[in-house]
């Protein structure tokens, strides 16, 4: 990178809002603006002059008569249709008018604010032949919080998200009232919403439409906020893992440098060193150094595969979210519409940077990976459940052996292994099924990125639900530990440090501070299960205290994930050095 861009992107992260430039954005800046963050257009004179010589060459275009797909002519099986210059402002009102044709399920506030915000950031590239006043409205809606009303279904992510973007461009526009904005908690026709931002309805010129609509930035726009979602689950999956491997009286071999070092894949090097990280110093992990080894007698003398094979397993899983990360960002910052100007040239190019079918297969990715990351907790909760795999933790987790009828958490891991199995259901591929051939065979390849993208959220809420049952779970099982192992069960006792601030988030979402005589769950009549995953979803939904105590994790996994990959030789030397 150079030194300019250098400059670029350190401004960038250093303001409060957000400056767009078309290139540079990044998942997380993605995430913050989705939750409310402001915007600025850039004022680089070089940026905003491209947009300008773009459009200008659009105009040229349309006054010597050069005959310009979806200017001078009609859209996709139809593109043999021209059109006269007195229809030339119809066929970019045509272009959006005509996609105004789904309902069911509205697209989530934060995926709109994040679909608005790519699509401006491709226009700023200066290959859309548009104006730079359209784009300025983008900005005017995302920081008014002025959101249109958008729909998931609709988009096969072939000629773009044609569908979903046409809903915002026509509200930014004001195509015609019956377009709708939520603003400030009201519903209001989007004339209604330009006139409270002191705008008017904007009629289209040549190209503008068709700029608007014909690009990936709903599908990647959704997919985008997935990734910022995953990376935070993700850290949490792994701290969840670090109180299983605690309560199960794991040894820390299955972590050392030395092993990874020997199997230098990205992934598993990063796992192995964070749950290094994570348990170190706690006082019910085994330790492997020369001289403390007794512990092995009658036992076995490893652990079981999902502790001894912990990095091996969620190593490719790391390894392709990032992967898939940083794939969604070069998607975030690429023009993507069709056909495409080069300003400097003054060519015009039919392209095909709308199909969105890195988005799509990223997506496919990530939810098979969450799949698997999910059956490898389900495998580590059978363990804690189970007497005859536990290390001598209570049946089922049962906090009064004495109470009679208690049954501990028998049901919650039924309701577990239910939302595990539908996790991994959805972690199946969309991208290479259901072929369609859309819109007079035009469309005869499809990505199905917004399916793929719609998805994935999906899958996530699942795994927050997943993840709130998971850790609960771990918290009874290190508390029923730390009982037996310090006599209280106020499980700090023998924690590690790096986990301590996720037991004590994850207890008091459920049910309040640590208590030295009782674990979370005591007699069954004391209270209900739900009422404990409740209070621990909550937290994790609304990115509270239960996420908060892993930020050190998923901020080093966001790190991850943009960097270039190294080399297997470079992974070893790291660790020798």
């Amino acid at each position: 990178m150079n030194s300019n861009a250098l400059s670029r992107c350190e401004r960038r992260r250093t303001g409060v809002t957000l400056e767009l430039t078309g290139e540079d954005l990044t998942i997380g800046q993605i995430a913050e603006v989705a939750r409310g963050g402001k915007v600025a257009l850039t004022s680089e004179r070089a940026v905003v002059d491209r947009v300008h010589r773009s459009r200008e060459v659009i105009r040229r275009a349309v006054e010597t008569g050069e005959q310009v797909y979806g200017v001078t002519t009609l859209f996709g099986g139809l593109a043999n249709q021209y059109v006269g210059p007195e229809l030339l402002t119809d066929v970019q009102r045509v272009a959006l008018w005509q996609h105004k044709s789904t309902t069911g399920p509205r697209l989530p506030e934060a995926d709109v604010r994040s679909t608005m915000l790519l699509r401006a950031n491709s226009l700023l590239k200066g290959a859309s032949g548009i104006r730079l006043e359209i784009i300025e409205r983008y900005v005017t809606f995302l920081n008014a919080g002025a959101h249109p009303h958008v729909f998931q279904r609709g988009s096969i992510g072939a000629s773009g998200d044609l569908v979903p973007l046409s809903y915002i461009g026509a509200s930014v526009l004001g195509l015609d009232p019956a377009f709708l904005v939520d603003m400030k908690g009201e519903t209001l026709d989007c004339h209604t919403a330009l006139e409270r931002l002191g705008l008017e309805p904007l009629p289209p010129e040549p190209k503008e439409g068709l700029a608007l609509n014909n690009g990936t930035g709903a599908s990647t726009g959704v997919a985008a906020n997935v990734v910022a979602r995953a990376n935070e689950l993700v850290a949490l999956a792994l701290g969840i893992h670090a109180l299983y491997a605690q309560s199960l009286l794991a040894t820390d071999q299955s972590f050392m440098p030395f092993i990874h070092a020997m199997k230098p894949h990205d992934g598993q090097v990063w796992t192995a060193a964070r749950m290094l990280e994570l348990i170190e110093g706690s006082k019910i992990i085994r330790s492997e150094n020369a001289g403390q080894r007794a512990h092995r007698a009658g036992k076995l003398i490893q652990d079981r595969y999902g502790l001894r094979c912990l990095p091996q397993f969620l190593g490719p899983i790391v390894d392709g979210l990032a992967t898939g990360a940083r794939q969604i960002e070069v998607e975030a910052n690429c023009a993507n519409d069709n056909p495409l100007i080069d300003p400097d040239t003054g060519e015009i190019f039919h392209t095909g940077n709308f199909l969105a079918q890195y988005t799509a297969t990223a997506m496919d990715s990530l939810r098979y990976f969450i799949g698997l990351m999910a059956k490898h907790i389900d495998s580590q909760i059978a363990l804690m459940i189970t007497p005859e795999f536990s290390n001598g933790l209570n049946p089922s987790l049962v906090g009064n052996m004495a109470g009679g009828v208690n049954v501990g958490f028998k049901s919650l891991h039924v309701g577990t292994n239910q939302m595990m199995t539908h996790i991994c259901f959805l972690g199946q591929s969309v991208a290479d099924r259901f072929p369609t051939h859309a819109e007079m065979y035009n469309q005869n390849i499809n990505s199905q990125a917004m399916n793929a993208a719609n998805i994935a959220r999906d899958q996530l809420d699942i795994l927050e639900h997943f993840l709130a049952a998971a850790a609960i779970t771990g918290v009874q099982a290190v508390e029923l530990r730390s009982k037996e192992t310090a006599g209280t069960h106020d499980a700090r006792a023998v924690l590690s440090p790096a986990t301590v601030p996720l037991y004590e988030a994850t207890r008091r979402a459920a049910k309040g501070e640590p208590e030295a005589d009782q674990p979370l769950l005591w007699n069954d009549f004391d209270g209900f299960i739900q009422d404990m995953v409740e209070g621990t979803l909550a937290s994790i939904s609304s990115r509270g205290a239960v996420i908060e105590a892993v930020r050190p994790v998923w901020e080093s996994l966001a790190e991850f994930s943009a960097r270039e990959p190294v080399s297997p030789r470079s992974s070893v030397r790291v660790f020798r050095e």
